[in-house]
């Protein structure tokens, strides 16, 4: 199955990456596709026209506002569309691509390095060895979780910006480190290695939180009383506050 990116920013970039394969992409004239085919190979195609014709998947990674324009280009062209447009529903990829099957995936940048998780819901009338091909794609990025459209945008507050809300927690952490004596590149390993390791505890022992929690945690203890002043601090609600801000721009 062959892939084109129109667009070739960094999610474009980053699934590019995961799969490792030649990619053909387009841009609006950044150079990111350039760019992109110089790392991985492949080819900068002349036209987003041109790109549809080669490929038989193309993937959505331009900005949300160009998909009309997009779909006057290729709606004639294309059989197979993959969207990672924030915001976009499947009844607007629907109208847009009357022809093609659509597919509505929301990934995250760790795709890059085969961790990611993409949210996936269903649009009706796909046919199933498509979506299978399309789904085995993803799996090589990482994990897959499907979704009723009416949550993705909850998912997508989660999920797609978690790399950055844990790149922060991480500089924090080490900051908190050097603070105390630490060198930083000590910090910064010991930190960044506890979060690799965690995630895998907390998938080992089924994302039970609490009882990674209370494998750590005497009564009275160091780890208590660090999270005592986390609770202080107001991790909880900063959390809640930040998924409602990414849900509701307005709020």
């Amino acid at each position: 199955m062959e892939v084109g990116f129109i667009g070739s920013g960094n999610m474009a970039s980053a699934l590019a990456r995961g799969w490792g394969e030649p990619v053909r992409a387009t841009d609006n004239g950044s150079g990111r596709a350039a760019a992109l085919v110089e790392e991985l190979g492949g080819e900068v195609m002349g036209s987003n026209a041109e790109l549809a014709d080669a490929c038989d998947l193309v993937i959505l990674c331009h900005k949300p506002y160009q998909l009309d324009a997009v779909a006057s280009e290729i709606a004639e062209r294309v059989q197979i569309v993959v969207s990672v447009l924030g915001g976009v529903s499947i009844a607007q990829l629907q109208a847009a691509f009357p022809n093609a099957q659509v597919f509505r995936m929301m990934p995250n940048t760790p795709v890059e390095v085969g961790r990611g998780v993409t949210c996936y819901c269903q649009a009706p009338g796909v046919d199933r060895e498509t979506e299978r091909a399309v789904l085995e794609r993803f799996l090589a990025l990482g994990t897959v979780v499907t979704l009723e459209e009416g949550l993705m945008a909850v998912a997508m507050g989660m999920m797609s910006v978690a790399p950055a809300y844990w790149a922060l927690m991480a500089e924090a952490h080490i900051d908190a480190g050097v603070r105390a004596g630490l060198p930083a590149p000590v910090a910064a390993e010991l930190a960044v290695e506890a979060i690799a390791g965690t995630a895998e505890l907390l998938r080992a022992r089924g994302f039970d939180t609490l009882a990674v929690r209370r494998e750590v945690t005497s009564p009275g203890g160091s780890t208590a009383r660090g999270l005592a002043a986390l609770e202080r601090a107001g991790i909880r609600a900063a959390f809640y506050d930040a998924l409602d801000a990414v849900i509701d721009p307005t709020r």
